[in-house]
Formats: C-alpha cells, structure tokens, sequence
C-alpha cells in the first residue's frame, strides 16, 4: 500500500533539503556523540548495583506489568523517589518512563487556560510540544535574553486568576551555554511567577555530587518544578520531575503521560537508584570530564577554531559549519579518521546554524581531543571560521 501523498511529499522535501533521518548502528568509533557523559552506561559496578537492589527487593520481573495507577508500582518507586527527594533537596519526587513523558505530562496539564508561559526560545522539543498541547497562552523570549523577557512580561495584560510560567533549560542541549538562573529566579519574585528549570544536561555534572546547576547555584527552593533526567550523565533511563508533595499528587491525577503508559520494569528503577547511590558517594568521572571540557577549549584556541565555536563551559562544544551538505561532509570526513561526531542538521537547529555538536565525556583521552580538532582545522574551510552564529 502506497503512502499517503502529503506523507510522500513531506519525505520528499526532506530529501531535496539533504535533511532526511535514518537509523543508524553505532559503529566502534573515538565517541563525541552520546550523552554518556560519565561513561555510566558502561559501568559494571552500577550494573551489578542494580541487580542487588532487585535481589534484596525479591522482584525478579521483566516488565512492571501495568501503569503506576494500576499494578506498576512496584517498592521500588518509592525507594528511588525517597531518595531522589533528599539528594535533590526538594520535597517530592515523580519518576517518568522519560524526559520527553516528563516534559509532555508537566506542560499538557499544570499550566491552565488564563495561564501564560514564557519559554527560551532555545528549549528542547519536548517542552515545546508540551506547550502546544496546553490551553494556556505560551509567547517565547530570546536566547538568554533578560531583557527581552522582562519587556514582554511588563507588557502581559493584568488579568485575575492568571499564573505565569517561566521556562529554561539550565544547560542547552544544542548550544551547550547556561541559562542566566540567578536573574530568572529575581524575575519570578517581581512578577509572582513559577520556574520551570529542565536540568538534562546538568544532571551527574555539575553541582558538588551532580546534583545539577539549580543547587550548585543554591536556588532550589526559588524553583517550582525541576525535570532530571537519567539518559544522559547517569547513563540508564527514565526522568524524575522535583518538586512539592502537592505537585506530585497534581500529576499523578492529571498528568496523562504518567498514568496512561506502562511503567518503567524494577529493574529499570534500581538502575536509577544504583546510579544515584554512587553520586552521593564518589563520582571520580565527574572530575575528568571537567577536566576535558577545559582541554578541549584549550585545543579550540591552539587550533584557531574559536570563531567557528559556540561559548560553552558544558559538555556540549558546538562548532558551526551552514549548510546541511557542507556539516555532513565534515562529519563523514572525522568519521573516516575515526571520530564519531554528529552533524545537526536543519530543521532540527535553524537554517544557517548547522552544527558539528561534540558531545565530551570523562573517557576521552587528551590525545583523541586533540587528534579530532586537528582534523577539524585540516576540514573546516578558512571562510567557516568567521561562521559563528550570535544568539
């Protein structure tokens, strides 16, 4: 049976636009591109972990066998939740299956029709389309922009009944750069607003145990909601959404995401847990990515490529190459030299911001830092160099 034809055009489009996905198998290449960060997916001390916590638990079971509201909430919900709560120094915990239910279960239920949300223009897909399938009215605001934010909230009609909902990332996931939390967290107290802060990126990395940046800041207690997720730096799977007990007891009962999908299986759950046990002990990891992170920039300079770079202290070193064809010949180029590097195409980042998005991880040697930012100068035409894009 043929497809439907606006389908066919759509992929059609996509073709002429050199922007076509796929699914591809990871080949055994230098990794800068998984959200590894930590290198914690691969950790057989977490793994073992967590078959202890199963065992002593006595749930050996391959699924959870239903939704959390029917017969999927397993013990292990609520040791994971508890402890999640108290590392997070917040009062409440709800695991999600994963940072896109997360985003999509928050944003389709808390705001309300009345309500307005003012989101970072630079926000993950997930939170944008949480956004859209709320009944409140959402208005972006310019990358970072404080001012920017401020003139449109000055210029919001007063209107009874009314919250207002402020929206960042603390860690861009395509950029790499950090959200100005301090001044958003002044913002809300001047217009009586609700922070939502997604911590993706930040989790396992910053923070004195990883806590993330919201309590390496110390602002906690300034953020309504704060979504942690486990698929990058933790290396397993899952989200967790922090906040009051009255938040969680508000999802639980309208939050779609979580209570229409089955839940995440024990052993999924003692994963999270294991990995959690080990950030309040030592994570030496942590330590040596930061370090890579400071090399990396270093090696940005040494190879005069600094033009061609995004401004970013995280993991995310973003280096701008326009044009779908012209970041996807580079890749292929590092890729043959065997450097995993993703291209980010249009329409996934703005047209004319194409990207190279190195993703750095505790297990990176100096060498392969050097090696692939040689390569990269080698590729990089000398008329890219100026090709930085200003948000």
């Amino acid at each position: 049976m043929q497809l439907p034809l606006k389908l066919a055009k759509s992929l059609e489009k996509r073709k002429e636009e050199n922007a076509l996905r796929s699914l591809k198998q990871n080949a055994q290449l230098i990794d800068f591109s998984s959200n590894d960060y930590l290198g914690l997916a691969s950790s057989e001390e977490i793994y073992q972990g967590a078959h202890q916590i199963v065992k002593e638990n006595n749930l050996f079971k391959n699924g959870a066998t239903g939704s959390r509201l029917l017969s999927g909430n397993h013990k292990l919900y609520d040791l994971a939740e508890n402890f999640l709560a108290e590392f997070h120094q917040t009062e409440a915990a709800l695991i999600f299956n994963s940072g896109y239910d997360a985003n999509i279960g928050f944003f389709s239920s808390v705001p309300k029709r009345g309500d307005f949300i003012f989101y970072d223009e630079l926000v993950h897909a997930s939170i944008r389309d949480g956004i859209s399938m709320s009944n409140a009215k959402a208005y972006k605001f310019s990358h970072n922009n404080i001012e920017d934010l401020k003139s449109r909230l000055n210029r919001l009609p007063k209107a009874e009944n009314s919250e207002i909902y402020l929206v960042t990332e603390s860690v861009f996931s395509m950029d790499g750069d950090m959200a100005a939390l301090k001044e958003l967290a002044k913002i809300l107290e001047e217009f009586g607003a609700f922070l939502i802060i997604d911590e993706a990126h930040a989790t396992g990395i910053f923070g004195e145990k990883g806590e993330g940046l919201v309590q390496e800041l110390g602002i906690q207690e300034k953020v309504f909601a704060r979504l942690n997720t486990f698929g990058k730096a933790p290396g397993c799977h899952g989200a967790v959404i922090l906040g009051n007990k009255d938040l969680k007891n508000y999802l639980v009962n309208f939050s779609r995401s979580l209570i229409y999908t089955t839940a995440l299986p024990p052993h999924s759950v003692a994963t999270i847990l294991a990995v959690y046990q080990q950030f309040k002990t030592e994570i030496p990891e942590t330590q040596q990515l930061k370090s890579n992170i400071r090399f990396f920039k270093e090696e940005i300079i040494k190879n005069d490529l600094q033009k061609s770079f995004l401004e970013s202290n995280s993991a995310i070193q973003s280096c701008i190459i326009p044009g779908n064809q012209q970041v996807k010949n580079i890749a292929e180029s590092l890729r043959k030299e065997g450097f995993e590097v993703k291209p980010i195409l249009s329409p996934t980042v703005p047209k004319g911001s194409e990207r190279l998005r190195f993703c750095l991880h505790s297990f990176n040697s100096e060498n392969d830092i050097s090696e692939v930012l040689k390569n990269l100068a080698k590729l990089l035409p000398i008329n890219l160099h100026d090709a930085r894009v200003e948000n």
